[in-house]
């Protein structure tokens, strides 16, 4: 594993800050488009977007073929399931919710690792997620424990903790490939992305069409031309931002540091979501934010001083 050298921190500093401009571009397209065909529409066109520099490792068929199982397992975890289980859950589950539970997600990671891959887990790194939380917990109660006592459980949180896990396999398997994916022809990252996509655009899809039949015609459509621009520029940002750039960022950084550490990163979140706001609504960000990013950035520098030994990741494809 390499230390968290200026590279890798901002490979792992890119997708928190991508992913929480995606969550203000979100609040800025409600209403506008029905959330999970929302998804879909982005994952598909980020395929689109990304087909030019790809497209050619459709005639691999044999690779292809022999690939297929784990292409499409990561697919649906990282690309499908992951994005569409956290705008279902916030269904029923308030955005407080969704957020505290995303904050478990180095723990999930750990987890994940310890019972499927048989990482160990030091108590540095426990230690390094307890503080993260707490950051994440400081920013979402907004500094009082008014807002912490009033939370309460409701079924979209099981999808949330559903997507927490969704994703923490999603980040062990791309740093722990089967025999599959050894050999030749080696993806690039873009290549490799790419096929994950198209992959997940399936899952995609298959959601958006349990939405519309689940909901039917209760979600509202774009009203106007000013409706409409926002919702085409909002899924370009999110297509080329929390998505390619992002998730970019995060296969480089998960490569390099292994997703226990990595996952601390996710954590940033809902502070770039604070800077977000301000820039694009107007929001000031308050006292706690610098203390939230003070607290989750000693739980990085904490989980990774003395890392756990990993084996030797395969080498990225």
């Amino acid at each position: 594993m390499k230390h968290l050298d200026p590279r890798t921190l901002f490979f792992l500093t890119l997708p928190p800050l991508m992913w929480a401009g995606n969550a203000v571009v979100g609040r800025l397209m409600v209403g506008h488009m029905p959330p999970v065909l929302t998804n879909a529409l982005r994952w598909a066109l980020v395929a689109a977007l990304m087909a030019p520099w790809a497209w050619h490792v459709l005639r691999q068929r044999e690779a292809l073929r022999r690939r297929a199982g784990y292409l499409a397992l990561i697919g649906a975890l990282g690309v499908g399931n992951y994005n569409a289980l956290q705008y279902l859950a916030l269904r029923t589950s308030s955005p407080l919710n969704v957020t505290l539970i995303g904050a478990s997600m180095p723990m999930w990671m750990m987890l994940v690792g310890v019972i499927g891959f048989g990482q160990r887990v030091t108590p540095r790194q426990l230690g390094g997620a307890l503080l993260s939380c707490a950051g994440v917990v400081l920013v979402m109660s907004q500094g009082s424990w008014t807002l912490l006592r009033e939370v309460r459980l409701v079924p979209g949180d099981l999808l949330m903790l559903l997507a927490a896990l969704s994703w923490s396999i999603y980040s062990w398997l791309l740093v722990r490939k089967p025999a599959s994916m050894d050999g030749e022809p080696s993806w690039n990252w873009l290549e490799f992305l790419w096929l994950q996509v198209i992959f997940g655009v399936v899952w995609a899809a298959a959601c958006a069409g349990a939405e519309s039949a689940i909901v039917g015609q209760d979600h509202p459509w774009p009203a106007d031309a000013k409706a409409w621009d926002t919702v085409v520029i909002g899924l370009v940002f999110i297509a080329i931002g929390p998505s390619i750039l992002a998730y970019w960022g995060w296969g480089q950084g998960v490569r390099a540091v292994g997703p226990t550490v990595a996952a601390f990163f996710s954590n940033l979140t809902p502070v770039f979501a604070a800077v977000w706001a301000w820039a694009l609504l107007g929001t000031t960000p308050r006292w706690y934010h610098p203390c939230a990013l003070v607290l989750i950035a000693a739980g990085i520098v904490l989980s990774s001083a003395r890392p756990a030994a990993q084996g030797q990741s395969k080498t990225a494809a």
